[in-house]
């Protein structure tokens, strides 16, 4: 009698998440500046987030923008006097 192995199926790989739109930020005293520009296929959702240097300054974020393939954005915040970090987060469009 004669016993055949099943052959495991290769495991298909998941779908790869589209790349973000690439962001530079800049930071200068207490004005950030993010430019985002979308060289993909897919839209993507971009926020500035802002991290004020003093305790009683609050953390200050952008409204989500959607950046449409080949478009660019320009996001803006503030703090009232210095800002200790500055950084931009994405989301799928």
């Amino acid at each position: 009698m004669a016993t055949t192995l099943a052959t495991p199926k290769p495991a298909s790989a998941a779908p790869t998440p589209p790349a973000p739109a690439e962001c530079h930020t800049r930071v200068r005293n207490s004005h950030a500046t993010a430019d985002c520009y979308n060289g993909n296929a897919t839209p993507d959702r971009v926020q500035l987030h802002l991290r004020c240097a003093h305790w009683w300054d609050p953390a200050m974020d952008t409204a989500l923008a959607t950046v449409d393939p080949l478009r660019h954005v320009t996001l803006s915040q503030r703090c009232w006097l210095r800002i200790r970090e500055a950084w931009v987060s994405h989301a799928p469009g």
